[in-house]
């Protein structure tokens, strides 16, 4: 097969390859950073802005969701924190003449990296029914679209409203109450497509479903597991902790299919010696199969029984359903873990060394583990591992699922959830005096076969790109199509404004960067982070345009407009004045009682964690469940590869920030595939070739992405990786963890087929 571009413009993916790197950050991080931010914001906004970067006086980072230090540092932010932060405060600007200049065909056509590019948005943008192109439209004229389409709706049920996890406290906790005073619980999140399958094991197991440890347990821990997770692309701030906690005397052992430069090495650029040799963090690298760990830790747990490494004390006063458990893991099987894995005997043997030999572990793992069929089994055969030792509940141990998008978390503590609980939404009936619906919503996955089969008319999305975000891309777009109304609150251009229902609306709102305020005077507001810590965040930069409107505005706009007089909420008096919403969750949510007082503490507070905290399981054993379920892992056809979606290094979720993936040493584009040489000679695919990924699943449907260069790669043997949103095409819509129904984007089949581009 001849070298040639991949099909498209070969300016935007023409991808170079140099090799992996085995190091991330020091001094390139630190010129990457300031190369964007000088880009996108020049050099006076620059320091201004970065330098208020998770401050405690300053404002949340609208990246990650990595929880900050008490004591922090001038610079806290990370590469990748710095591009988020540039991309919203950019001074570009994509102004109703850019509309004008350019039709939905010709924005359809554009990589969503160029569509980013372009800069915020500054007025609100109306597409009407049968138009090529948006024109500009008033927010009363906006409000009265959306009140139009959803007054002739069979039933609020037709309408769907999807968040992503940057919405802060107070707007999610507004938004739900607008979809249900509506009267429906159709709140689909982008947690559905992440972390979903943590919740659900963990709530089953330990009866929250978050994780148990704070920032300084991971400092005190004696054996920290970092399993189907890269810190150095999507949580680098993480690598700060594990280099202190390195440095306390941990060990570290990293769990997955490719060999990831920050958990080889870290170069911490705000020391001297980070930015000379940095600290190696990886102890052991068990490079698993892609889907293989419910069968590594089973055969762990078999392995601490066999050696009467139980805590039988904790096992017997704090846990239920053990016997069943330990039978079902003594009955792990070497050869079957050795080819579920592909790891050996002596690696396995050499991770229980460590762990029999700590006394406090912590596990953390992130979409690695939760984008599979088994992710919630998985994920229970962890929780199970850390019950036999007695590792939650105690200082320097516990689960850690490490949230993605800023304040993801918060926004379901919020109760944008489509299966809220009872007690949560009789809170709501006692605060607001209306009987919210009892009846369970859609999720992600089920608001887009709504979509399709015509069950849901209005779609409404507060914030992210839902479209790109999704899995089967094709089905997801045609079921957009199918919608009468599409509307987007954001800041940036993405793929889902181009993508959209008979008739569709762009909604411009503030970002985390910027001021905001209403008619009591200037707001703040608040986000949770991956640990459950709850802290205010400050924009101080002027609004990119005068049209734009703060999201709780945009809530309480709306909701006076489409619910009118019948509403029992006071929707004006919580829009002028943000502390009578926090006054208000503080009713509502356990955990925020005396919420305003207790936030206005620089550094916030953290929410209450029962199984942390005391040692007490609010489960309805009243303990904590061990659980027993079948050993899964994929089964691969003859000729075939599993593939995983990953992000690059200039990426996060579906915002591209440039064409480069530096860590794997990709330049300049993003369709390529990683494979193992040893696979990719086996099945006849040169290095530097060009193939189409084929998806293959049970539906028998043909899922093809064209086009991808063919890099030999570290991976995992039969295993292989490429960029989302590229391969979401490829993730069939009804392939989906059990329970959760989670997207199983990390274990899609798929055959390498010579590409019509070479």
């Amino acid at each position: 097969m001849a070298r040639k571009p991949p099909m498209g413009d070969p300016v935007q993916d023409a991808p170079r390859v140099t090799g992996p790197k085995h190091a991330a950050a020091g001094l390139p991080a630190i010129k990457h950073s300031l190369r964007m931010a000088q880009e996108q914001m020049g050099v006076k906004r620059t320091a201004l802005t970065l330098l208020r970067v998770n401050q405690k006086d300053g404002f949340d980072c609208p990246g990650c969701a990595w929880p900050e230090p008490d004591r922090r540092h001038t610079a806290e932010f990370c590469e990748n924190g710095a591009k988020a932060v540039a991309e919203e405060a950019t001074l570009r600007r994509v102004t109703p003449e850019f509309f004008a200049a350019h039709s939905v065909a010709d924005l359809a056509g554009r990589s969503g990296y160029w569509l980013g590019q372009q800069g915020r948005l500054t007025h609100p943008m109306y597409l009407p029914e049968g138009a090529e192109h948006y024109e500009p439209v008033t927010w009363e004229r906006a409000f009265d679209i959306i009140a139009e389409e959803i007054a002739a709706l069979g039933s609020p049920d037709e309408a769907v409203f999807y968040t992503s996890g940057r919405t802060s406290n107070e707007a999610a906790f507004l938004y739900q109450l607008f979809a249900r005073e509506l009267g429906t619980n159709n709140l689909p999140d982008c947690s559905n497509m992440c972390h979903e399958s943590s919740g659900s094991a963990l709530a089953q197991t330990i009866g929250v479903g978050k994780g148990s440890v704070l920032l300084e347990d991971l400092y005190r821990a004696d054996l920290i597991i970092v399993a189907g997770q890269n810190p150095g692309t999507n949580h680098p701030r993480m690598l700060s902790a594990l280099e202190k906690a390195k440095a306390n005397g941990a060990k570290i052992i990293s769990v997955n299919p490719l060999p990831e430069a920050g958990l080889e090495r870290f170069r911490n650029p705000q020391t001297p010696k980070g930015l000379t040799t940095g600290t190696a963090l990886t102890d052991l690298f068990l490079q698993i199969r892609i889907g293989g760990d419910q069968a590594l830790f089973r055969l762990l747990n078999k392995l601490i029984i066999d050696k009467g490494a139980v805590d039988e004390e904790f096992v017997r006063d704090h846990t239920h359903g053990y016997e069943e458990f330990a039978a079902a893991a003594r009955a792990a099987d070497w050869d079957e873990t050795l080819a579920a894995t592909g790891l050996t005997r002596d690696r396995i043997e050499e991770a229980l060394r460590m762990v029999l030999a700590s006394k406090r572990v912590i596990v953390c793992w992130a979409m690695g583990l939760t984008q599979h069929k088994h992710a919630v089994p998985t994920i229970r055969e962890v929780v199970n591992f850390l019950l036999l030792r007695g590792n939650i509940g105690r200082p320097g141990a516990g689960v850690c699922p490490v949230r993605g998008h800023s304040n993801v978390q918060g926004d379901r503590t919020m109760g944008i959830f489509e299966r809220p609980d009872d007690a949560f939404l009789d809170a709501l009936e006692k605060e607001f005096g209306f009987a919210p619906p009892r009846k369970h919503g859609y999720d992600v996955v089920r608001a887009i076969r709504a979509l399709r089969d015509g069950e849901a008319k209005v779609f409404f999305a507060m914030g992210g790109n839902f479209v790109a975000a999704s899995p089967d891309t094709e089905v997801t777009e045609a079921a957009m199509r199918r919608a009468r109304l599409t509307v987007h609150v954001s800041t940036k251009l993405n793929r889902s404004h181009v993508v959209t229902g008979a008739r569709a609306l762009i909604l411009p709102t503030l970002g985390r960067t910027e001021r905001d305020v209403q008619a009591s005077g200037e707001q703040f507001v608040t986000v949770e982070d991956s640990m459950g810590m709850v802290h205010a965040s400050r924009g101080r930069l002027e609004p990119a345009s005068e049209h734009l409107r703060s999201e709780p505005a945009i809530v309480c706009g709306l909701a006076r407009r489409v619910l009118g007089d019948r509403s029992m909420v006071p929707w004006e008096e919580l829009q002028q004045d943000y502390a009578k919403i926090r006054d208000r969750i503080a009713r509502v949510v356990p955990g925020f009682e005396d919420f305003n007082a207790r936030v206005a503490r620089p550094g916030g507070f953290a929410l209450p964690h029962a199984p942390r905290d005391e040692r007490r399981f609010p489960t309805a054993t009243g303990k904590a469940n061990f659980t027993a379920a079948p050993v899964e892992y994929p089964h691969l056809p003859e000729g075939r590869l599993l593939l995983q979606t990953l992000r690059s290094h200039d990426q996060y979720n579906t915002t591209i920030y440039g064409l480069n993936d530096r860590y794997r040493g990709i330049a300049d584009g993003r369709r390529v595939v990683l494979v193992n040489p040893e696979d990719a000679r086996s099945l006849g695919v040169a290095d530097g070739s060009y193939v189409d990924l084929v998806g293959e699943w049970k539906d028998g449907v043909e899922r093809r992405a064209p086009g991808f260069r063919v890099v030999y790669y570290p991976t995992a043997r039969g295993c292989a990786a490429s960029y989302y949103p590229e391969t979401n095409v490829l993730v069939p819509l009804d392939a989906t963890a059990d329970v959760s129904n989670t997207p199983a984007s990390k274990s899609v089949v798929v055959r390498l087929e010579q590409s019509a581009a070479d």
